[in-house]
């Protein structure tokens, strides 16, 4: 009996008990991992992980300041307006926001986002919208629609980090194409167009962010925009548009039609999420096709989850019913332009000579690029240590490139955060600046755009002065706000 006994408490053991860790780690040996290596499929063999994702644990520290994520600041959402809402479902409708739902998404939830639609000039029919979880399974969903093994697909580069490893987990073979300050370029997409049917070939699709790029902060220009839609037509090709920044406009200057409007929803497929607009925490997103494409997407989803989470979309539509949600983003785009310009400004003041960046119109992310023989992944291990994180261009890229060149986030800190982060960035670039010259004699100043290839014209910003970091090489105390 007392062995019974042992037996069921060791059974409930908690994940971070001593003997439960020992045991995780035992199945850690060459031998097990042996055994499990001739299991796997073999996508696993190319399966990238998200390089924000990596970052997470880090990051979540309080003492760490994150330029890293591509976070909103839910801290700005009325608590008292959440809690409000959510008794209102319990009190109303507990039962129904608890059951499973209709995979394309409920009607409600579907005029919501027609609302945001609306919001940027397209009317899209209710019957060509499915509702998913957030805009990442959106673009899962279409690579598993389309693409086979060995598929070429074309994105802008630098892309989204979050793609690379949805192309790289259906083995597809990646094309990525230059920007500029007017986003992709459109004309090497053709030369890029033409070799493909050279050779027999057509890619699956066309991905691209057009608007506020993530992660360069770019935004496509109208006559690019006209003529990409050209393009697809022209050739019948698919063109993937991810729009989640579309809304977070900084400057005067007018909005410019997304593609999907300008195509009317024959070769665009439109990607939108609620993540940059409400919340990331409530995994909402929505993808816009065509019903023969729409027939195919829902199968994959059904497959993947049944369908997004009722409960989710039960918030959303009640959020909505308050009429308040273009209120809500527009106090975020006054909140985040200011930390646009701080970071600008913190650039202008802490970055040195040789860096260059990006300066956005909106969204939620600058790119900067630093000279050829600085490797940003080196450099993140050294920023860690002074607890500080941002993205490396590596990831942006699926073929090796962006080494010397980083993403970074905004939105997500507030002002003192952002400052004293890209002071200790700047420190770390410094440093390496400075042991490079001593070592070579050399000094190289990067003359280019932080987006283009090196001597192809100047630069979107950068501290031409060749002032560097302030301040001792230690570390100021730090700790966020209410803390």
């Amino acid at each position: 009996m007392p062995e019974r006994h042992d037996q069921a408490a060791g059974s409930q053991r908690s994940a971070g008990d001593p003997a439960t860790a020992s045991h995780r780690r035992a199945h850690t040996r060459a031998r097990d991992l042996e055994r499990y290596a001739g299991l796997f499929a073999e996508r696993t063999r190319v399966m990238r992980s998200s390089a924000m994702r990596d970052l997470m644990e880090i990051t979540a520290r309080p003492d760490v300041i994150s330029l890293a994520g591509g976070l909103p600041d839910t801290s700005t959402f009325p608590p008292e307006t959440f809690a409000a809402q959510m008794t209102r479902i319990a009190q109303e409708s507990a039962a129904e926001a608890l059951q499973y739902g209709p995979t394309e998404g409920f009607d409600r939830t579907k005029g919501c986002i027609r609302e945001v639609m609306v919001a940027e000039g397209m009317d899209p029919d209710p019957d060509d919208i499915i509702v998913t979880t957030g805009g990442q399974q959106a673009i899962d969903l279409v690579a598993k629609t389309f693409v086979d093994p060995g598929d070429v697909v074309i994105c802008e580069g630098p892309t989204y980090p979050g793609v690379v490893p949805v192309l790289c987990s259906y083995q597809a073979e990646t094309i990525q194409v230059g920007i500029d300050d007017d986003g992709m370029r459109v004309d090497e997409l053709d030369e890029v167009l033409d070799r493909l049917a050279a050779g027999g070939r057509r890619p699956k699709f066309i991905y691209s962010v057009p608007s506020f790029q993530n992660p360069a902060g770019v935004t496509l220009s109208a006559e690019r925009r006209r003529r990409l839609v050209e393009i697809a037509r022209e050739r019948e090709v698919l063109v993937i548009e991810d729009n989640p920044y579309g809304l977070l406009r900084y400057e005067e200057a007018q909005a410019l039609d997304p593609l999907y409007k300008l195509d009317g929803g024959d070769y665009v497929i439109y990607v939108g999420t609620l993540s940059k607009i409400l919340s990331p925490g409530i995994r909402l997103g929505w993808l816009c096709a065509p019903p023969p494409v729409m027939e195919k997407i829902v199968l994959g989803k059904q497959a993947t989850d049944l369908c997004t989470s009722t409960l989710t979309q039960y918030f959303v539509a009640e959020y909505f019913a308050e009429g308040r949600w273009r209120e809500y983003v527009s106090d975020l785009i006054g909140i985040y332009r200011d930390r646009r310009d701080t970071m600008l400004d913190a650039l202008d003041q802490h970055f040195p000579g040789q860096a260059t960046w990006t300066r956005p119109g909106g969204g939620l992310f600058v790119w900067a690029t630093l000279p050829d023989y600085l490797d940003t992944t080196d450099l993140l291990a050294k920023a860690l240590r002074r607890e500080v994180a941002f993205v490396p261009g590596a990831a942006a890229y699926l073929d090796g490139s962006g080494t010397n060149a980083m993403r970074l986030n905004f939105s997500g800190s507030k002002p003192e955060e952002i400052r004293e982060g890209i002071r200790r960035i700047g420190q770390v670039i410094a440093e390496q600046v400075e042991l490079f010259e001593t070592i070579t004699g050399e000094h190289r100043a990067v003359t280019h755009s932080p987006l283009a290839s090196p001597g192809s014209g100047p630069a979107s910003g950068s501290a031409a002065d060749a002032r560097t970091a302030a301040g001792p090489g230690d570390v100021v105390p730090f700790r966020k706000r209410g803390e």
